[in-house]
This record gives C-alpha cells, structure tokens and sequence, in this order.
C-alpha cells in the first residue's frame, strides 16, 4: 500500500522525500518499537541522521546547511513520522528554533550559532511554551531585564525539545510590561546551555512519543550578553508568529506520517485475520471504516500540500499553516482510534504498532499551538 506517493509532492522535493524513506526504512523502522519501550534518547539514529544529510538542512547553503524549502520539509516529516513519530521528532528538533535565527540574527550570530548546527556539530532547540501555558504567546511570564550590556533571565520553560540535549536554545521572553502593547513586549534570545543559572531536567515518562525528549528548564539570574539578542528587542512574538506558521505545514507533515502508519497497520490486519470464516476485510462495516480512514487522509493531504505552496508564497499563511495543522493532526487522531477498534483487543498489546501510533497522534494535535487557537486563527484569517 503506498500512501505517501510523490504525486503531489513538487519535483523540487522528490529527492529529500526518497532520501528520508530509505533512511525511515532502514534506520528508525527496525529499532522504532525497542526505542518506544526503552525511552531512551535515540542518539546513534540522530547521528546516522547527520551523517545521511537529512538533520538540520533546513538551514541555509551559505551556513552550510542544504537549505530545504518548506515543501522539503514537509516531504522529510510524513516519511520520518510514518516510520516512527518519537525519533522522527528527534531527528527534527536538531535545528528547531535555527531558522528564526538564519531570518533575523546578525552575521556575527550566524557565524558563531548556526553554522555548527548545519554542520552537525551542535544541536538546538526553541525554548517558548512554560508551565502555566503554551499557547497564548503573548502570556508567557519567563523575563529579561536589561542590565548594562546584558540581559538577565528568569523563569520556567516546559515541554522544550532538546532541553538538556542541546548546545543552545532559542529563548522566547518579556523584555517590557506595557500592557498598551501586549505583543510588543516581547524578544528572542540565544542562551547557551552552560550558561550560569541555566538548569534543564527531562520530564519523565511520557505516553507517546517515548524517543523524543522534552525538558524542564530553570533560569536564575542566568546572564547573557546584549549581542545574543536576536533582531530589535519587542520583536519576539512577531518573529515567532512567522516561524510558527511554517511549523504547522510541517506538524501538519507529522499527521500525515501518523495516518499513513495507522491506515497502513489497519489494512494489514483486517486482510490477514479471520472471523466467523472470513477475513475482516469482506465485511462491510470494516470496508466503510477503511474508506472513512482513506478519504480523510487523502483530504488532510491535498489541504496540506497545498498548504505548503501558499505558505512558501507568503500567501495567507497563518491561516493556511493553521488549516494544515489542525485537518492533519485531526486526521492521524480519527485514524488511529479507527485503526485501534478494527484490532479489537489486540490493539491494547504494547507490541502493537497501532497501539503506538495511536499514542503518538494524541500528542501534535497539542504542540505548536493546541487545535483549539488553530480554530481561533482559521476564523480570524479567513479572506472575506
């Protein structure tokens, strides 16, 4: 059954998508299920990653990277999240947070920053979402205050991909408190991770996404230079608005993956197991429940695809990037559930890889921004 076809997929992006599968199938696909069990950061994956050239490209050629377009992008995640979402989020957390850097940083910030993370020397990651909140950008409470030529930090960040793991994070925090001008009141920030005052701790024991590690960050007094500021200060939310709506092409790339795994298992095992001296497949209610899961799946992806193009363009793209979003991840969630009833008990066994599916589609429904604030965008953005 071949799902994620090239069909709709530019020309452009043929080669990153067939590099991706042959590194899905022969690299996360025969250890997806021991690293499911185990937790464990998937590192050798992650190296083998850089080593293939698919880690980190998204940044530019002149810092050493492939420069991926978005269209790239999204044909790397619904091949790497089809073979497995924990390591396919590894494998794309690398350089998560770099492009805001590449768009908005100063040459010197590049030099020093991106280049070893397009040569596969650093890791990084974007440091926004807090304990008491993820979504609402403009609420988070982590700050820093400007004192002589440095900033210094204070606050939580939660939920941060490569936490502990990375050399750098990007840092999103609130450098004013005029309430006149919420969205202003806002800057991103390099912090490296040795920094005095910088204390990361993964969060334990996830359900979904097991090989994908996520961090409790504590910042007390940490202390950074003016220099690690990235653009004009009061300018974080709107660079992070920007990256976000190219992200949610990508998560919606991630849906894509799930539901591809979900309608692929599903078919499988209803061809293959019998009932009162038949397969599954012969009867009816299972031939509708295929076809609900096949007509979702190809409508999240022609809406994602060509979501991809208008985003590239400029195009409306909040609210095409919140569409994509939301229509994919919905999609993976409708399918695994589906994918789970037509197993039966079987579908609760550990060892299932429906069952894994089924956790990992719970999880990019909420990052990057819950569906519930995609409603909220898709409204609001509507051309009229």
């Amino acid at each position: 059954m071949e799902l994620l076809d090239d069909t709709v997929v530019p020309e452009s992006a043929h080669k990153a998508k067939r590099e991706a599968r042959e590194f899905a199938e022969s690299e996360i696909e025969p250890v997806a299920a021991q690293y499911y069990r185990s937790g464990e950061y998937p590192l050798d994956v992650l190296e083998a990653g850089m080593d293939a050239n698919i880690v980190a490209q998204d940044i530019g050629e002149a810092y050493g990277g492939r420069g991926f377009s978005l269209e790239e992008l999204l044909a790397v995640a619904e091949e790497l999240f089809r073979a497995d979402a924990g390591i396919g989020l590894t494998l794309m957390l690398a350089s998560f947070g770099a492009e805001i850097l590449e768009d908005h940083g100063s040459e010197e910030q590049k030099e020093t920053y991106l280049k070893p993370v397009a040569n596969n020397d650093q890791i990084t990651g974007l440091a926004v979402s807090e304990p008491d909140g993820g979504s609402d950008l403009a609420g988070m409470s982590t700050t820093a205050d400007r004192v002589g030529d440095s900033y210094v930090i204070n606050g939580e960040k939660y939920w941060i991909g490569n936490g502990v793991e990375a050399d750098w994070v990007t840092l999103y925090a609130k450098t004013d408190d005029d309430e006149s001008n919420r969205y202003g009141n806002y800057s991103i920030f390099i912090v490296p991770t040795d920094t005095d005052g910088y204390d990361a701790e993964h969060i334990p024991e996830k359900m979904a996404m097991r090989a994908s590690k996520q961090a409790h960050i504590t910042l007390t007094d940490c202390q950074i230079p003016v220099e690690n500021r990235i653009g004009p200060e009061g300018a974080g939310f709107y660079m992070l608005a920007e990256f976000f709506n190219h992200g949610r092409v990508i998560v919606g790339g991630h849906g894509l993956g799930l539901g591809a795994a979900a309608i692929e298992e599903a078919w499988s095992f209803v061809h293959d197991r019998e009932a009162f001296g038949r397969t599954l497949d012969a009867f009816q209610s299972v031939q509708h429940s295929l076809s609900e899961m096949r007509m979702e799946f190809e409508a999240a992806r022609a809406l994602n695809w060509r979501a991809a193009r208008a985003v590239a363009n400029n195009d409306q793209p909040g609210f095409w990037g919140a569409l994509a979003k939301t229509k994919s991840t919905e999609m993976a969630t409708m399918c695994a559930e589906n994918g789970m009833q037509l197993h039966g008990g079987r579908s609760v066994l550990n060892d299932r890889r429906i069952a894994r599916v089924f956790r990992d589609s719970r999880i990019p429904v909420i990052y990057e921004g819950a569906n519930e604030i995609q409603r909220n965008l898709i409204y609001s953005q509507t051309p009229t």
